[in-house]
């Protein structure tokens, strides 16, 4: 078992997906969190048998942040009514049957003009469990950049702009992103940033939440990550709840593993994203830590603590102190 945990650990710190493990395998499904709410007089509004299908009750959104060796980030100028005339990034919503990075790439075409490399994903969007938004960055290897003679539906033109505050944007909530991948992109070169991860390939019927869940036992000092034996060995995974904000789903599941008293634990991002057509679901994997020693932790699930081996504890204290070693997860609600 331990052999198989270190290898799945260093896949996932790798950014690569599981495909070898049955890819439904849920401990906390949305049935099961239906089941708690109604235990406490609280009426669920998701079906227990929600599944995500894209376009219909679930929202994959792509941006990309691309900046070239002048430090300008590639704009493109809205056509549509409600906002025509304004700046924005290159996004838009995926496509049935489309992968991220193919979805990224086809609206950099469209909107700019321009071929693009998408090279790793640096931020994922939540808001609820049903909206989520892939932003990606990456590097121009073709095409002719949109004037306005070449004006349509998707943009009116696209330009390289050295001070995005100048220019008239249709929203600010960009400037985070572009902030991001400007600090990517001057990184140093023995800077702890994530190495580039782009989502694994593997598709997935539900949207899921898989938690590498770390914590440093006392008497030891080694650290140790949570695994549950719910059927076969694995890592601790959950149904996203499309009602609720990724951080509601995360605090319930914690609870079921741990008890209302469950000690205090931070999330601090994404190791790996899994997505996969022809199937509209996904899975993120969340790195938890907790701060109080194994000892202190009481498990009431179906879960065992795993003492990981010295390089992967390495690894794992990287992302835990460093900032900017992980994909950024950010819930907006």
């Amino acid at each position: 078992m331990s052999r198989q945990v270190d290898i799945n650990i260093d896949k996932l710190l790798d950014g690569l997906g599981l495909d070898g493990e049955d890819n439904e395998i849920c401990d906390f499904t949305i049935a099961d969190q239906n089941s708690v709410a109604e235990s406490q007089g609280i009426t669920p509004t998701t079906p227990s048998d929600f599944k995500p299908v894209l376009g219909s009750n679930v929202t994959y959104v792509v941006a990309c942040v691309i900046i070239n060796e002048s430090n300008e980030v590639l704009m493109m100028q809205e056509a549509k009514e409600s906002c025509a005339g304004k700046w924005y990034l290159p996004a838009g919503r995926m496509e049935k049957g489309e992968s991220i990075v193919q979805a990224a790439t086809r609206e950099v075409l469209e909107e700019t003009g321009l071929l693009c490399n998408p090279t790793t994903l640096l931020v994922v969007e939540t808001a609820g469990g049903m909206w989520y938004r892939f932003v990606l960055t990456g590097e121009v290897i073709g095409g002719e950049l949109k004037t306005p003679a070449r004006a349509d539906k998707e943009s009116l033109q696209a330009k390289w702009i050295s001070n995005v505050q100048e220019i008239s944007l249709r929203s600010n909530d960009i400037l985070h992103l572009i902030e991001k991948t400007q600090s990517y992109k001057h990184r140093k070169p023995d800077s702890p940033w994530h190495r580039d991860i782009l989502p694994a390939p593997i598709p997935h019927i539900k949207d899921l939440l898989r938690l590498i869940v770390v914590i440093k036992k006392r008497s030891t000092n080694k650290l140790h990550v949570l695994l549950s034996e719910k059927t076969a060995i694995h890592f601790p995974t959950c149904e996203i709840n499309p009602g609720k904000s990724i951080h509601s789903t995360l605090r319930r599941f914690m609870v079921e593993m741990f008890g209302a008293d469950v000690g205090q634990h931070r999330p601090l991002g994404l190791l790996n994203i899994e997505h996969g057509p022809p199937a509209d679901g996904c899975c993120l994997t969340l790195l938890v830590a907790f701060r109080p020693p194994l000892e202190e932790v009481p498990l009431i699930g179906k879960c065992v603590w795993q003492e990981v081996s010295r390089e992967d504890e390495k690894r794992l204290l990287t992302n835990i102190t460093a900032k900017d070693s992980l994909i950024e997860l950010h819930v907006v609600r």
